[in-house]
């Protein structure tokens, strides 16, 4: 195919993946509207508002229907600009991300057509040098993820009760590369890059002064095309490491190599001009078995993209479980508790007859939130045998190499501890409003009971009421890990998942 019809069908994807983005946000919208409505009855008198981003009103070429009806022409001048050498991205928008631990990060939202541009050159960029980056570089590629390093980590972990780490994070790392540096890397390392492709990344480079735009694609092969001589000093070096963008953890065994592996992250960083997070950064530990003595600073685990590794098993990182109880708490606060904080209930579903609809309504969005749309019947199913394959998509599914049993009966516990904490306050505030249900399912259950009785009941032939288990959900993930392997069990989306949180 031709650059001109390589950049038709490539700015045709990027609009149709952003067009049917915009509609499964407007049907979210919908369901949430309804949804509302019978959790609030008449007190509800919101409007349904459907906005579209405000960046879409400062050039058309941001508006993905109008370039899908445009995809040929734009595809025309584009694949022409780049042939006079006179292709220029357009302007973008620059939007503001809170970080975690405070400041801001300024992600680049380019138009479509320049995003697609990006996006082909990336992929054209990658396939043909993707063998030449390290084994142990997990980002931004097709033929590696997070979880792949995460099991990389582990198993090398496992093998010792006493490693020595070196843990160290980078300071805007994407936005302070020196780009002599940068260019200097093209006449190197044997990466292959045409003239075209040389002429696409300064183009996309020409409005900064340093640094590389996050929020394109083609800056994803620039940050491991920077790293790439980093890689390669770590190899030499001896140690094993796991890079994942910035984000980078080394061990050994041997506390000279951890120190000289220490002195290449400095040299990195002076050569390539990306300061090390101090704040951010832990240096080097030592880390031992739980129960075991040590001479310098140690710790049992160490956090690394969404999960937390130690010697003997890997855990869901603190942060992430956090979120995770976040959302399964708002899930039922907006559905138990939220509704009965207005003063007229008119219009609402009050529970009778040992129903209660807001109730049931709350467990299917958690079962959802957790296992995706599988049923606990249906993982029992696969666990038993029953059921030959399943697919994943909650947001265990995120977190499928878990293996901190003892972690997940905590979770078991806190989430049924949650739910009938959040009864027992429905209860009471129906109460405040003239509707005694204390003697009435679910509000007359002792905490103890809840798991059995809201898993006897069904509703049109299921048990709708169940309440899920993240011990459960993750049996049925390492199953599922050691049927079919890493990338069959994993969620579609784990690749766009912030596991930094």
């Amino acid at each position: 195919m031709s650059l001109e019809q390589l950049l038709s069908e490539t700015i045709k994807e990027e609009a149709k993946k952003l067009i049917d983005r915009y509609h499964e946000y407007h049907n979210r919208l919908h369901l949430e509207h309804l949804r509302n409505s019978k959790r609030f009855g008449l007190s509800y008198t919101k409007k349904k508002e459907v906005h579209t981003p405000d960046y879409w009103e400062k050039d058309k070429k941001f508006n993905p229907f109008h370039v899908l009806r445009k995809h040929k022409s734009i595809a025309h001048s584009i694949a022409q600009k780049i042939a006079n050498r006179t292709y220029k991205p357009n302007e973008v928008h620059l939007k503001k991300i809170p970080k975690r631990g405070g400041g801001e990060r300024t992600v680049s939202i380019y138009q479509i057509p320049d995003a697609a541009v990006s996006k082909l050159f990336f992929n054209r960029l990658l396939e043909k040098n993707k063998h030449r980056f390290s084994s142990f570089s997990y980002a931004y590629r097709n033929d590696r993820n997070v979880h792949f390093a995460i099991q990389d980590i582990f198993v090398d972990l496992s093998l010792s009760e006493r490693m020595f780490i070196a843990e160290f994070d980078f300071s805007d790392f994407f936005g302070t590369i020196e780009h002599s540096f940068l260019y200097d890397q093209f006449k190197k390392n044997g990466f292959f890059i045409s003239q075209e492709e040389k002429y696409i990344i300064k183009a996309f480079l020409l409005d900064r002064k340093v640094g590389i735009p996050q929020g394109t694609s083609i800056s994803l092969f620039l940050a491991n095309l920077c790293c790439w001589n980093f890689d390669q000093a770590l190899e030499r070096e001896g140690v094993k490491f796991s890079r994942y963008a910035d984000d980078t953890i080394v061990w050994t065994r041997d506390y000279t190599k951890i120190c000289n592996a220490f002195n290449l992250i400095t040299e990195f960083s002076k050569s390539a001009g990306v300061k090390i997070n101090v704040k951010k950064s832990d240096g080097i530990s030592l880390l031992i078995k739980d129960g075991l003595k040590s001479e310098i600073v140690s710790k049992r685990n160490l956090d690394f993209l969404g999960y937390s590794l130690s010697v003997d098993k890997v855990s869901i990182k603190n942060t992430s479980i956090i979120k995770i109880k976040k959302q399964i708490s708002y899930l039922l606060y907006r559905n138990l508790i939220q509704p009965l904080k207005n003063g007229n209930l008119a219009g609402q579903s009050i529970p009778a007859n040992n129903k209660d609809e807001n109730f049931l309504r709350a467990m299917v969005q958690i079962r959802r939130y957790m296992y995706g749309g599988l049923q606990d019947s249906t993982i029992k199913n696969f666990l038993s045998g029953r059921s030959k394959r399943i697919f994943f998509k909650g947001v265990m599914s995120f977190y499928p190499l878990v293996t901190d049993e003892e972690q997940l009966r905590q979770l078991d516990g806190w989430l049924l501890s949650v739910i009938y904490r959040s009864l027992k306050l429905r209860s009471k505030l129906l109460g405040h409003h003239g509707f005694n249900r204390t003697h009435s399912f679910p509000f007359d259950q002792p905490r103890n009971d809840l798991v059995v009785s809201c898993a006897k009941i069904k509703i049109n032939g299921k048990k709708l009421l169940e309440i899920p288990s993240f011990l459960l959900i993750s049996k049925a993930l390492r199953k599922g890990l050691i049927e079919n392997g890493i990338e069959r069990v994993m969620n579609p989306n784990s690749q766009n998942y912030n596991y930094r949180w």
